[in-house]
């Protein structure tokens, strides 16, 4: 990238103090966007479009109907029924009662509702088949993991510790995707000896997506999902998530903090005693273990 690019941006989307942040940065970008589409926008930039449509509807047509009878009629395709659908169910939902189907837009091709869900549910392992040698906490190398959610709730931080040893790996993260977590998630793992990355726990909120299979691929552990609303299946990463809170307490705002700031917190809880672990700290028993291996 040309560092005029970089110039430009960082002019046009810096905070009112002069820091650019990369979450403040993407929100700015995504409502310059939805700005500059809003003039492309067939239906709600054509009055007689808009009443022609709610007037059809009225009698009873279909939006594909609308669309077929317009494209006949004009001999050219005026506006799709996607469209139309879209453009009921976002800003004319007093018209939905005009539609033969009204609990969805429509129906994807791949299958109903419950046809989806069952087939994400057979591409994720849920605990239940874990070994249970895990359970037992006597070797190291099963990991938990799940976010820390700032109050703007658009930026994170990305945690992951290990059972045994209470070790932690940890990135803040200012724009939060399924496909962005696990990339972050597979650099992350990458610091980590592959003799200690045997099982991998997660929670199932919508940031993990259906990346279990790639992380598998990608940094050789069995990966696991806890099941909905059992945050104590991931204990040992609920209590770090906890710890970490006395640095960024509830409340604040994650675009005010940076990455180091967070992996500095990180360190000192490396390298904090536990009681459990007979006043060792994390780094010190995952360390012995590593070099026991």
């Amino acid at each position: 990238m040309h560092r005029s690019s970089v110039l430009r941006e960082v002019k046009e989307n810096q905070d009112n103090d002069g820091v650019y942040r990369g979450g403040s940065a993407h929100i700015r970008a995504m409502a310059r966007r939805k700005v500059a589409k809003s003039s492309a926008l067939k239906i709600e930039n054509n009055q007689m479009l808009r009443r022609h449509i709610a007037r059809k509807l009225k009698l009873l047509w279909s939006p594909e109907q609308i669309a077929g009878r317009l494209r006949r009629v004009t001999e050219r395709t005026i506006i799709c029924h996607e469209t139309i659908y879209t453009f009921v169910y976002e800003k004319r939902p007093d018209l939905i009662k005009y539609l033969r189907r009204q609990k969805n837009k429509y129906r994807k091709k791949r299958g109903t509702k419950a046809r989806m869900y069952q087939a994400k549910a057979l591409q994720i392992r849920r605990i239940e088949e874990r070994p249970p040698v895990v359970e037992t906490r006597t070797r190291v190398g099963d990991w938990e993991g799940d976010t820390v959610v700032g109050k703007e709730k658009t930026q994170r931080i990305l945690t992951y510790v290990e059972r045994k040893s209470g070790m932690a790996i940890a990135e803040k993260l200012s724009v939060v995707s399924a496909e962005i977590v696990e990339k972050r998630s597979e650099v992350l793992f990458q610091s980590v000896p592959s003799s200690v990355r045997l099982t991998l726990t997660r929670d199932n909120g919508t940031e993990f997506g259906d990346y279990d299979k790639m992380l598998e691929r990608q940094t050789g552990m069995s990966v696991y999902r806890a099941n909905p609303y059992h945050s104590w299946e991931r204990g040992t990463n609920e209590n770090w998530n906890g710890l970490i809170r006395q640095f960024f307490p509830k409340g604040t705002f994650f675009a005010t903090i940076t990455n180091d700031q967070v992996q500095q917190a990180v360190r000192m809880l490396n390298n904090r005693p536990r009681k459990r672990l007979g006043y060792c700290t994390p780094r010190e028993v995952f360390r012995e273990c590593c070099n026991s291996n």
